[in-house]
């Protein structure tokens, strides 16, 4: 069952929807305010405003969710597509009047090529560890046109482990979550937050130059990630 997906169709709907909790690998749950999905630019933090601000050509909004910075994009006059993995998602963008969403996974997508890829809400966390991302920008260069961009931003969790047990083993960035709605659970999946010493080593290594453009109080950064010639 998409449970995020049911929790994005409430708050269309019939807002406000119920709670949404994220479970997680590394202490207790946390409350996720729905609306938050549904932001207008005004309501957008300042990292969100400068990543739209980066865009070029082309764009591909992935992990797109409701579509608000895609919307943003195409008010502005860019060729944008949103894409999402959960298909209530996509149904709610268009709805919202996004002229192309797509429901897709791009760690299998082949579709088109762009010059932005677009990953907000720490969206390259999808590529679910160090391994994965070293993988997905391996594979990604396919999907852009010459001088194309990646535009991201992602966090360093050193912060968590100030009143938590450092993990074990693996890179600390590493986690599950899983969503609960309306006492519904689903399945756990793996997200990677990356520390940006180590995206700029990872990207090195397969072929990438990575910029740091932006970075805010709450220890996140945007990047933006061009291939070397």
């Amino acid at each position: 069952m998409d449970v995020f997906g049911e929790a994005l169709k409430d708050q269309f709907t019939r807002p406000p929807a119920d709670i949404l909790w994220v479970h997680n690998s590394y202490d207790e749950p946390e409350e996720m305010p729905v609306d938050i999905y549904f932001r207008n630019e005004a309501e957008m933090p300042e990292l969100e405003l400068e990543a739209l601000e980066q865009c070029k050509g082309k764009v591909l909004d992935v992990g797109a969710g409701v579509g608000s910075h895609a919307l943003v994009l195409q008010k502005r006059g860019f060729d944008v597509t949103g894409m999402d993995i959960s298909a209530a998602a996509v149904t709610i963008m268009k709805q919202r009047g996004l002229k192309k969403a797509i429901e897709g996974n791009i760690l299998k997508y082949k579709g088109g090529k762009y010059d932005t890829l677009l990953f907000m809400m720490n969206g390259i966390g999808l590529t679910g560890s160090l391994a994965g991302l070293k993988a997905f920008l391996k594979e990604v260069k396919g999907l852009l046109n010459p001088g194309g961009q990646l535009v991201f931003d992602s966090s360093d969790l050193m912060y968590l482990y100030q009143e938590i047990a450092f993990p074990e083993q693996g890179y600390y960035g590493e986690v599950s979550f899983r969503y609960e709605y309306k006492s519904i659970k689903g399945s756990w999946f793996k997200w990677v937050y990356v520390d940006k010493k180590m995206l700029k080593g990872i990207a090195t290594e397969t072929g990438w130059n990575a910029e740091v453009i932006f970075e805010d109080e709450h220890d996140q950064y945007l990047a933006r990630l061009t291939l070397r010639p």
